[in-house]
């Protein structure tokens, strides 16, 4: 019983995992990144 109690709870985590919504925010970064900062201070071509 032990067995089939851990696999049951297995089970649900991985479906508990799987209904996550998907949150791009969260794995993208925000903002000009370092490269983009330094095109706008210098009046580079990008710059806006």
């Amino acid at each position: 019983m032990r067995a089939v109690r851990t696999v049951l709870s297995l089970l649900g985590l991985i479906r508990d995992e799987s209904r996550r919504p998907y949150r791009p925010e969260r794995y993208y970064m925000r903002g000009p990144g370092p490269a983009c900062l330094r095109r706008m201070q210098s009046g580079g071509p990008l710059a806006h």
